[in-house]
């Protein structure tokens, strides 16, 4: 077993987005400048219901993932990102146009391949404008699915995911 690293500072749970919408090679662009808090919110969905002789039973339905990044600043240096996601915001766009893959990283050990997983995820712009800072275009991630689980070695800052082969 690979050592581990103690306490794990945020920056060891790692966010990227493939900027290339469905492209047929990922560009993985880190979600993290500028942002200062972010969570993946797993919104578990569990219903409860209770008969008549007072017994609880609960359906377990899984997860509805999702997050938001309120603090992108709208930065042309972002390249393909950046150009996506203003036309997305610009042009309104929707459906598969929003579409790409998000890539999760947690780097919780001393040394490479770092446990990874992959999911389809819808991008969605809240708004864009804001204050004197910046033009900010706050935008959600919605996880629809598809989750594949794997490995990932980072060279130059650039990730490569390998999935786990099925058994």
């Amino acid at each position: 077993m690979a050592e581990t690293v103690g306490k794990l500072k945020r920056g060891a749970l790692a966010h990227y987005l493939d900027s290339t919408f469905g492209g047929e090679a990922p560009n993985w662009s880190i979600i993290g400048a500028d942002v200062e808090d972010m969570s993946i919110e797993l919104n578990p969905n569990l219903e409860t219901k209770t008969n008549i002789l007072d017994e609880t039973a609960v359906d377990d339905n899984g997860y509805e993932p999702s997050t938001e990044v309120d603090t992108y600043y709208a930065n042309p240096n972002d390249g393909e990102f950046y150009e996506k996601l203003k036309d997305i915001a610009m042009n309104r766009q929707t459906g598969e146009a929003c579409r790409t893959t998000i890539l999760e990283v947690l780097i919780d050990k001393t040394a490479a391949p770092f446990d990874a997983w992959t999911e389809d995820v819808i991008i969605k712009p809240q708004s864009y404008g804001g204050a004197t800072g910046g033009v900010r275009i706050p935008y959600s991630i919605t996880f629809c699915g598809n989750r594949k689980q794997g490995t990932v070695t980072i060279t130059d800052r650039v990730p490569v995911f390998t999935e786990t082969a099925a058994e």
